[in-house]
């Protein structure tokens, strides 16, 4: 395992993922994950999602980090409102618990609120994403699609809480993202 020279972190960037690095990102995801169940998901949306947002964390000009977030949708009698689902977040097992998938996060975030997204949901560890302003989604009266994911684990980030169904809703991601879970 490599040993991180934590001076190369203060020069990370964090930006959008550029073409051509698929094969870096999907790496990236594998060890990340431990399997390709995540990568094999991203590289199916890469072909049939053109709105998927994808960012890296780069140190040393070496891809270690990832984020996507694709369009994910809230259900309910009153109609459909659009926003967008962080999955995955990723980072290199060396780089983990360094910060690297904080920076991703905020960054992420930051630019789905400026691209005017009213919501970003996550099915995540209720320990970790709170921190960056997620809450859970049941205080919305949102519930996940997936009825065996644990209450707390579905969150959600509000940037305009005006858009969100009154009464409650269903969150959808991507068909797609059934095939990771």
């Amino acid at each position: 395992m490599k040993v991180v020279n934590l001076m190369d972190l203060i020069n990370m960037e964090i930006r959008r993922e550029a073409p051509g690095e698929a094969s870096k990102v999907r790496n990236v995801n594998k060890l990340a994950f431990e399997g390709s169940a995540e990568a094999k998901v991203i590289d199916r949306l890469r072909q049939t999602c053109p709105d998927y947002v994808s960012y890296v964390a780069v140190v040393d000009g070496r891809i270690v980090g990832h984020i996507l977030f694709t369009p994910a949708w809230l259900e309910s009698p009153h109609g459909r409102v659009y926003g967008m689902g962080l999955a995955p977040l990723a980072v290199l097992p060396e780089y983990q618990n360094l910060g690297i998938g904080g920076k991703l996060i905020r960054v992420g975030l930051s630019e789905m609120h400026k691209a005017g997204w009213p919501f970003v949901i996550v099915l995540g560890h209720p320990g970790y994403y709170p921190r960056f302003g997620f809450e859970i989604a049941a205080k919305y009266s949102i519930r996940c699609e997936y009825t065996d994911v644990p209450q707390e684990a579905f969150m959600i980030t509000v940037n305009d809480q005006s858009l969100l169904p009154p009464d409650g809703a269903i969150a959808h991601y991507l068909p797609e993202w059934a095939e990771a879970t």
